[in-house]
């Protein structure tokens, strides 16, 4: 009987141990863990202070300046203007690294908002990234316009060229908005926007009393490769009193109207349509 109480004894004292020994290991565990990350916060104290050895405040301060003229220079020359950016760490994995990151802003007037993944590989002397999974939302009345390149652009996952190209069809979409208002504003009472200044078309319509009307719609088109290129043509309404006797003449005229946008420019070439609609009958 008392060999067996011994017996329990010696198990309990065993048992207990072997739990000490396990805390003791978690312990020295723990320690380590926690040395190793103060070492290294002390290392990147240790490089920044190299980094910045020798610099005043005031020479930072001009850094800082120096960067913030840099970037408005540049946004005033791509009109872009990010507003928000988020990342998340979806996966990390050995040398492998997944963000995911959402991002918006502004290029002149259109709004923008982009997700995408970033893929990093670390190797053994560089590191590889790679754009996955891009997602393009653009808010234009004329996303059909833009829909080749948008799909190319998520497919190949070319952020550079999406900007580049963003940057140049916002401003023929500025353009194209200070034009009609440009019209609007100095012939009110021939020129009319259907769709607003946000639309693609501008109907001229003769005061009295004729019922002839012209529409010039500009479409702005970007191709796949990110070219873009403002495409105008010219609609006729005419009464059929009026058709009936000048029916060349009105046949003719969008070709016309064609022939002098490559000659005068647009903003010309609408002009002598006003001209022309005004001293019409």
């Amino acid at each position: 009987m008392d060999n067996n109480v011994f017996q329990v004894y010696e198990e309990e004292i065993q048992s207990l141990e072997e739990e000490i020994k396990l805390l003791t290991e978690k312990y020295e565990e723990i320690q380590q863990e926690s040395t190793f990350s103060v070492k290294e916060v002390l290392m990147s104290i240790n490089s920044l202070q190299k980094d910045f050895q020798g610099e005043s405040p005031s020479d930072l301060k001009a850094q800082l300046k120096s960067l913030e003229a840099d970037l408005s220079f540049l946004m005033k020359f791509t009109g872009i203007q990010f507003r928000s950016h988020s990342k998340k760490t979806v996966e990390k994995t050995g040398n492998r690294t997944v963000q995911k990151h959402k991002l918006s802003g502004n290029c002149h007037s259109l709004f923008f908002q982009l997700e995408f993944q970033l893929v990093e590989i670390q190797m053994k002397e560089s590191m590889t990234a790679a754009i996955t999974d891009l997602s393009i939302l653009i808010e234009s009345g004329e996303a059909s316009d833009m829909r080749e390149f948008l799909s190319s652009t998520e497919q190949h996952g070319n952020l550079l060229t999406f900007f580049r190209s963003l940057s140049s069809y916002a401003e023929w979409y500025e353009h194209r908005k200070r034009t009609f208002l440009h019209f609007k504003t100095k012939h009110p009472d021939i020129v009319t926007l259907p769709e607003g200044l946000q639309g693609d078309c501008i109907t001229l319509r003769n005061p009295k009393p004729s019922g002839f009307e012209l529409m010039v719609v500009w479409k702005i088109r970007l191709d796949e490769e990110g070219r873009t290129t403002p495409i105008l043509d010219l609609l006729t309404k005419v009464p059929e009193q009026v058709l009936q006797r000048k029916m060349a003449a009105m046949e003719s005229m969008p070709g016309r109207f064609r022939s002098m946008l490559r000659l005068c420019g647009i903003e010309a070439a609408i002009e002598n349509l006003i001209r022309a609609i005004a001293s019409e009958k």
